[in-house]
């Protein structure tokens, strides 16, 4: 047995062999010569691998087979990781596809920084060096009426490097019902733990009152916090302590209220028929030291932890030695002013910011766009698609507006020849990857999520695919 697996593997070719066939030979003038050779051995093992595991049968070795897979391995490899995508998941901030587009006037500013120097940590006029947070701290003072602010590469940072700096090795009190975790195995009781603050729960998963937080408070207390449920929402017997009676009993007892509201909500999104979403401003305006939240949420801009508060902790924040790890980048901050910017003038902001925008897109709209493009892949395809159009619900995602979809129109895709998940592979594949959700053996796209000028793309992806 042993001797009939050695004649086996004298079958496989040797890299010396594959690198000479031709196919293989021009691939050298495509790659660096060690990618390729490393794309042959790699291959070769695989075989290998397989013919250990087969019993009593021969495994056919065709070279060109064996060199259409290495072409394929290496011209993958030297494709960019990565790229662009078309959303038609209907989800407005998918993590997996990035959260929020930017802006054109935040793609702007990453190109001017991107491409030059720039001013990241210099003042100009003295010549010296200056705080990076200096580029977008006015702005959210005057944003959100807040003393100062700090930005961090996350929220997660954020409220760590907010329980480090101001509350390790105290007692902070939070309500079980805010014991929150998000993607990514985010809890609240690993970062107070991490950060070195004492939990204590207070409550009950759907009540807490606030005399629960009052008979919790001990000469180690350091701090209330708050946690908005961004991703989940508790309904039918509940009750839950305004965040203004919290900072009356901090006041009171002389402790830092923190509030982090997750998502983040820069204006009043029940202006445009959505759920009301607490605010910055409604944080400041009610009392609470430290803030913090994220950037890629609800206000479409890069990935983010942006606190803002009261001067005197926030001075504490941006001296601790955490802070310096979590900085942000130039990129972030050219994104981020930008994205800012936009707030100054909420009579323009929806038609600038882009996650906004879709978010209060005209279901009439969508309808139009959704029909048009059934409508020619109809005219293009109609031998090997059925195609629909039919009414469906969005979601805001990437944790905010919990339990909250918004109505749309998805493109309902049958093929004929090949399987539906099969479809939705080969588009997932396609040079710039197209994402939609596969419903009752139908491909759905959701044109809440799909950009005028991306239908051509699809229509040119489907006519590679099938």
């Amino acid at each position: 047995m042993a001797k009939e697996k050695q004649n086996r593997m004298r079958k496989i070719p040797s890299v010396e062999h594959v690198l000479t066939l031709p196919d293989i030979a021009s691939l050298t003038n495509e790659a660096p010569r060690h990618i390729v050779v490393d794309a042959v051995r790699k291959k070769l093992d695989e075989y290998r691998a397989r013919l250990k595991e087969i019993k009593g049968e021969a495994l056919e070795i065709k070279e060109s087979d064996l060199a259409q897979e290495i072409v394929r391995d290496v011209k993958n490899f030297l494709l960019p990781s990565l790229t662009r995508a078309i959303n038609g998941i209907g989800v407005i901030l998918h993590t997996g596809l990035g959260r929020a587009p930017l802006s054109p006037a935040a793609k702007e500013a990453l190109i001017e920084v991107a491409e030059f120097y720039s001013n990241l940590a210099i003042d100009k006029e003295a010549g010296k060096r200056a705080e990076r947070y200096r580029h977008v701290e006015k702005l959210l003072c005057i944003i959100t009426g807040a003393e100062a602010s700090v930005v961090v590469n996350n929220n997660a940072a954020a409220t760590l490097l907010i329980l480090d700096t101001l509350t390790k090795g105290k007692e902070v009190i939070v309500s079980r019902g805010h014991l929150v975790e998000i993607g990514g195995s985010f809890r609240i009781p690993d970062i107070m733990a991490k950060s070195g603050a004492i939990m204590v729960e207070v409550g009950t998963t759907n009540r807490t009152h606030l005399k629960d937080y009052k008979n919790a408070i001990s000469p180690n207390t350091g701090a209330l916090l708050r946690v908005h449920t961004s991703n989940y929402k508790i309904v039918g017997f509940v009750a839950e302590v305004p965040l203004a009676d919290l900072v009356q009993l901090g006041q009171e007892h002389k402790l830092l209220v923190v509030d982090d509201l997750g998502s983040g909500a820069l204006i009043d999104l029940s202006k445009y028929g959505l759920p009301k979403e607490p605010t910055v401003q409604d944080s400041i305006t009610e009392g609470a030291d430290v803030i913090c939240f994220s950037g890629d949420k609800l206000i479409g801009g890069p990935q983010a932890g942006i606190i803002v508060g009261k001067k005197k902790y926030i001075d504490l924040i941006k001296k601790n030695p955490l802070t310096r790890a979590m900085r942000c980048c130039k990129l972030t901050y050219a994104a981020l002013e930008a994205t800012l910017r936009l707030f100054l003038d909420e009579a323009t902001l929806l038609k600038n910011n882009v996650t906004l925008e879709l978010i209060t897109k005209d279901i009439e709209s969508i309808k139009q766009e959704a029909s048009n493009f059934a409508n020619r892949l109809k005219d293009e395809y109609g031998s090997k698609l059925v195609v629909s159009v039919k009414e469906d619900r969005s979601e805001v995602g990437g944790g905010s507006l919990a339990t909250e979809s918004l109505p749309t129109i998805v493109v309902s895709i049958k093929p004929k020849a090949i399987k539906t998940q099969e479809l939705a592979l080969r588009l997932r594949l396609y040079r710039v990857p197209i994402f939609g959700r596969v419903a009752e053996d139908q491909y759905l796209l959701d044109f809440r999520t799909i950009r005028k000028d991306e239908g051509p793309i699809i229509i040119e992806a489907l006519k590679h695919c099938l």
